[in-house]
C-alpha cells in the first residue's frame, strides 16, 4: 500500500488519469447489471442475457490484434478517447432505443470500444509513472478495474429502488464523458517510435500479423499469454457455477452469492494491488506461476467445501490467485515486450481470452446438468493445476537471467 500511496503523491497525471479511470469502472459495473436488466426487459428469454455477454466479448475475439496493432500505430492516449467517446455513445443509444436488436447492436459497439480501450490503456500505463513506479501503477490499475465491479452492482441495486435502468446507463454514458473530456488535457501514451519516421507503414491489418508473428517468436510472452487465456476457460467455467453453488449446494441464497463474489473480488484486489512489489523477470514469472497455481487450489477448495464458512476463505484463495496471475502477467509485458509490439501483445491476450470465456459459458450449463457443480468446480481447478504444471514447464528457461541494463528482453 505505501508504493501505491507515493505513486498517487508524485505523479501527477497518474492520480488524475485514475481518478476518471475509477468514476468510469464504478459506472461500468452498475450498468453491467443494468444492460442484463434492459436485455431481459426487451426480450424476455435467457438468450437475451446471453447475446449482450457476448457482445462484449466478441469484438476483441474477432480484432483483439488489431485493436492492439491501431495502439501500437497512433496515440494510445488519442485511441482511450475515441474508446471512451465509442462507448459513451453506446451507452447513451441502449438508453434511449426500444428494441432488442438495437441492444444488442449498440452492446456489439460498446463492446468494440473496449477492445480498443484494453490494449492502449495497459501499454500506456508505463509512460504514466517514472520506470521504478510502474509496478504498482500497473497493480493500482488491475485493483481499480475490479473494485469498480465489486462496487458498481451495489450502486446498481440502490439505483434500481429509486429509478429504471436507464438511469444508470444515462449515467456511464456520462462517466465515459467525462473521461474522454479528461483525458485530453493529460500529456501521456505517446505513440510509439518507429525506426524510419519516413518510410511508408503498412496498412493496419499488415501490422496486426506482423504483431502477431512477432509475438509467436517470444517464447516467454507465448507461454504466458497462452496459459492466461487457459486459466480463463476453467475461470469462466467457475464463474458460471459460483451462483448455483451458493444457491443449491450450500444453501445460502442470492445473499450468500453476493458475499462469496464480494471476498473473491476483494481477494483478487488483494492480489493484484500485491504486484506494486514488482521485481526483475524471472521474479515475476516464478510469481506469476504461483497465481496459477493459487488459482487452481482455490477452485478445488471451493468445491470441496462443506459449508458456507469454508467456502468464503476458499473464494477468497482464488480471488487472490486470478490478482496475482493477472497483474504479473501485465507486468511481464510491459517490461519484457518492445513498446512498439506492446499494445498488439495485449491485443492478441484480449482475444485469446474472450474465446476462452465464450466457450466456456458455452459448455458450462451442459457440464453442470451432466456431473453436478461441485463436480465443475474441482474440474476447474484441476484443469487450472494442469495449466500451472505445463506452464511451469514451458517458461523454465525463460527470463533465466536479467537482461543487460537498458535492454528489453524479448524472452
Amino acid at each position: 500500500m505505501g508504493r501505491t500511496l507515493d505513486l498517487l503523491r508524485h505523479e501527477r497525471v497518474a492520480r488524475v488519469y485514475y481518478a476518471v479511470l475509477a468514476q468510469s469502472a464504478l459506472g461500468n459495473g452498475a450498468a453491467y447489471i443494468a444492460l442484463l436488466v434492459v436485455a431481459y426487459e426487451r426480450y424476455r428469454s435467457a438468450w437475451a442475457i446471453s447475446l449482450v455477454l457476448l457482445a462484449d466479448l466478441v469484438p476483441a475475439m474477432l480484432f483483439g490484434p488489431i485493436f492492439g496493432a491501431a495502439a501500437d500505430r497512433w496515440s494510445r492516449r488519442n485511441c482511450l478517447i475515441v474508446s471512451d467517446v465509442v462507448r459513451g455513445a453506446a451507452f447513451l443509444g441502449i438508453a434511449l432505443v426500444d428494441s432488442f436488436a438495437a441492444t444488442v447492436g449498440l452492446a456489439l459497439l460498446a463492446g468494440a470500444g473496449t477492445g480498443l480501450f484494453n490494449p492502449a490503456s495497459l501499454a500506456a500505463v508505463p509512460s504514466l509513472v517514472k520506470p521504478e513506479r510502474l509496478p504498482a501503477a500497473t497493480a493500482l490499475y488491475g485493483a481499480i478495474t475490479d473494485l469498480g465491479f465489486i462496487m458498481g452492482p451495489a450502486l446498481a441495486a440502490l439505483v434500481l429502488l429509486f429509478g429504471g435502468p436507464e438511469v444508470i446507463l444515462y449515467g456511464n454514458a456520462a462517466t465515459f464523458g467525462l473521461s474522454a473530456l479528461v483525458l485530453t488535457r493529460l500529456r501521456f501514451g505517446a505513440a510509439p517510435r518507429v525506426a524510419d519516421d519516413s518510410a511508408p507503414r503498412p496498412s493496419l491489418l499488415r501490422e496486426a500479423r506482423d504483431g502477431l508473428a512477432a509475438i509467436a517468436g517470444m517464447a516467454g510472452i507465448r507461454a504466458v499469454i497462452m496459459a492466461s487465456g487457459a486459466m480463463l476457460l476453467f475461470a469462466g467455467l467457475f464463474n458460471v457455477a459460483e451462483l448455483p453453488f451458493a444457491t443449491d449446494e450450500l444453501d445460502a441464497g442470492e445473499a450468500g452469492f453476493g458475499a462469496l463474489s464480494a471476498m473473491y473480488g476483494l481477494g483478487f484486489v488483494g492480489g493484484s494491488l500485491s504486484g506494486s512489489r514488482g521485481g526483475d523477470p524471472a521474479v515475476l514469472k516464478r510469481r506469476f506461476l504461483g497465481g496459477l497455481a493459487l488459482v487452481g487450489a482455490g477452485f478445488i477448495a471451493c468445491g470441496i467445501a462443506p459449508e458456507f464458512a469454508v467456502a468464503v476463505p476458499a473464494f477468497a484463495l482464488a480471488g487472490v490467485g486470478n490478482g496475482l496471475l493477472l497483474v504479473y502477467e501485465r507486468l511481464l509485458i510491459q517490461t519484457t515486450v518492445e513498446d512498439s509490439v506492446m499494445a498488439r501483445a495485449f491485443g492478441v491476450r484480449d482475444g485469446l481470452s474472450g474465446w476462452a470465456f465464450s466457450a466456456a459459458f458455452l459448455a458450462a450449463g451442459g457440464l453442470i446438468e451432466a456431473f453436478g457443480v461441485r463436480t465443475v468446480l474441482v474440474l476447474a481447478g484441476l484443469g487450472g493445476l494442469v495449466v500451472w504444471a505445463l506452464s511451469s514447464l514451458a517458461l523454465r528457461h525463460a527470463w533465466e537471467a536479467e537482461p543487460a541494463e537498458g535492454v528489453r528482453a524479448a524472452d
